[in-house]
């Protein structure tokens, strides 16, 4: 248990992060699904600059690692390139 009015705060402020990584994390996760099983180039074309941002969002906000925001990244791309 916390002992000072600084480490109380701390775990309020953790706690509140931890939620926030999280959720943006699902949602970029949820969005690579979607676009990984998009079969249609049209709605793979508009959907690809979005997920790119938010891979992009993650790495930059160090909830994901940047190699892996780029290997994500790489391997969408050759996914949407293959479609036609």
């Amino acid at each position: 248990m916390a002992n000072h009015k600084s480490s109380e705060k701390r775990i309020r402020q953790t706690a509140v992060r931890r939620m926030r990584n999280r959720l943006a994390h699902k949602t970029a996760r949820n969005a690579v699904k979607a676009l990984r099983s998009t079969t249609d180039k049209t709605a793979a074309v508009t959907l690809l600059p979005k997920v790119t941002a938010m891979l992009d969002k993650l790495s930059k906000r160090n909830i994901v690692h940047k190699n892996k925001a780029g290997n994500l990244k790489s391997a969408l791309q050759l996914h949407v390139n293959k479609l036609s």
